[in-house]
C-alpha cells in the first residue's frame, strides 16, 4: 500500500508483480481490494497497479463533487503513472472503472497499450437521459449522507443489476459487503455526484478513434450491458466482445476463472503482437 500525492489529493495505490504494466480500475463502491484475487493471478505476468479511486478505500474523499469529475480523475491517473515511471499500460476497468478507462484511452491514447472493458458504458446518449440520471444519483447521494453507508449498502445489494450475485459463495459475498461498508458516506456520495453517468459526457463519437486493441467483457445474464458491449465492439476498430456464460454484471466475481483466463489470453496476444512489431 502506497499513498501517492497527485493534484492536491492522495490516492492509495496497490502494486504487485513484474512485467508489462496493467492498471486495474474498480467500480463504484469498490476499491483496490476488489482485484485481490485477480492480482495474485496477473502478478506473475504483469506489474499490476490498482488504485483506490477518489472517495473510495484509503484514498482521499474531497468535499467538493467537482473534484471527482472524470476529466480530473483521468488527470490523477496520468499523474500516478508518471510518478511510477509507466509510459504506457494495459488498462482494465469494471463498470465505473470501465467508463474511466474509456475516457483515459480517448484523452491520452498514447498512454494506453490495450483496453479491457468489463460491464461498462460509454455514457448516456441524450440530454434528457443524462439529466434524469444525474437527478437520480443526486437523490441517492443525499440518502447516503442522510442515512449512512450501512443503509445504502443494504439498498445497493438489492438492486436488480446485482441479483445474480446472490449465488456467489458466502465468503465472497461477505468480502464484497465488507469492502462496500468500508467507504465514507461523503466519498460515495460525491463520487455519484461528480462521476456518475448523468454528469459524464458520452464517448460514442470518440470510440472509432481508439486504435488500441480492446477486449469487451459482459455477462450473458446482464442483457443491458451485453447490448452496450455489442455497440462498442461495432464502434471500436480493434475491439472484440466476449460474453461470459453464467455471469451477470460483476463478471470478475461471478465467473472469476473464465474472467482471468480471457484477460490473460488477450494481454498475452497483445504483448506478442507488440513484440513482433
Amino acid at each position: 500500500m502506497t499513498r501517492i500525492p497527485v493534484n492536491g489529493v492522495h490516492l492509495n495505490i496497490e502494486t504487485r508483480g513484474a512485467g508489462p504494466p496493467l492498471l486495474l480500475l474498480h467500480g463504484f463502491t469498490g476499491s483496490a481490494a476488489t482485484w485481490a484475487p485477480a492480482m495474485a493471478h496477473f502478478a506473475p505476468r504483469h506489474r499490476v497497479v490498482a488504485p483506490d479511486l477518489l472517495g473510495h478505500g484509503r484514498s482521499d474523499a474531497p468535499v467538493h463533487p467537482s473534484r471527482y469529475r472524470v476529466g480530473r480523475t483521468v488527470a490523477d491517473i496520468v499523474a500516478v503513472l508518471d510518478q511510477l515511471g509507466l509510459r504506457t499500460v494495459g488498462v482494465l476497468g469494471y463498470s465505473m472503472g470501465g467508463r474511466l478507462a474509456l475516457r483515459l484511452a480517448s484523452t491520452a491514447p498514447e498512454r494506453v497499450a490495450a483496453l479491457v472493458i468489463v460491464s461498462a458504458s460509454p455514457g448516456l446518449r441524450g440530454t434528457a437521459a443524462r439529466r434524469a440520471r444525474a437527478e437520480q444519483d443526486g437523490l441517492l447521494a443525499d440518502a447516503i449522507e442522510r442515512d449512512g453507508v450501512p443503509a445504502f449498502v443494504k439498498h445497493w445489494e438489492r438492486l436488480p443489476i446485482f441479483a445474480t450475485q446472490a449465488s456467489l459463495p458466502p465468503a465472497t459475498r461477505e468480502r464484497v459487503r465488507a469492502e462496500r461498508l468500508g467507504h465514507s458516506a461523503r466519498g460515495l456520495a460525491n463520487s455519484l455526484r461528480g462521476m456518475g453517468q448523468g454528469v459524464q459526457p458520452p464517448l460514442h463519437a470518440r470510440l472509432p478513434l481508439l486504435r488500441m486493441p480492446a477486449l469487451i467483457l459482459t455477462g450473458e445474464l446482464d442483457a443491458a450491458y451485453c447490448a452496450l458491449g455489442k455497440e462498442m465492439e461495432r464502434l471500436m476498430p480493434h475491439a472484440r466482445l466476449a460474453v461470459v456464460p453464467g455471469a451477470g454484471h460483476a463478471v470478475h466475481l461471478e465467473q472469476p476463472e473464465v474472467f482471468r483466463g480471457l484477460v490473460v489470453e488477450f494481454l498475452s496476444q497483445v504483448t506478442a503482437d507488440q513484440t513482433v512489431r
